[in-house]
């Protein structure tokens, strides 16, 4: 599912337009990014929550020549599935 057909499928299960579920999209994604950025967990009960880790630096190895690099340290965001969410998939 892409953007658009999530946006058709908020608009036509919550009967809001296709814009006002435009909006209501962006600004979750906007106000999650935004407090992901801050460091912020995000949790929606049922659903899962998002949150920062950081991954250290490492060693990897280059698939073509087999010479070792360098890979930096940094944030990922992760996504633990809710306990409603993981039942329904099942």
């Amino acid at each position: 599912m892409n953007k658009a057909e999530l946006i058709d499928a908020i608009a036509s299960e919550s009967n809001l337009t296709k814009a006002d579920a435009k909006r209501a999209l962006d600004a979750f994604i906007t106000t999650t990014t935004s407090a992901l950025k801050s460091g912020t967990r995000v949790a929606l009960v049922g659903f899962g929550s998002f949150s920062v880790s950081e991954r250290g630096a490492r060693t990897g190895r280059n698939p073509q020549t087999g010479a070792e690099i360098k890979i930096k340290a940094k944030k990922v965001v992760k996504f633990k599935a809710g306990s409603e969410l993981s039942d329904a998939v099942k």
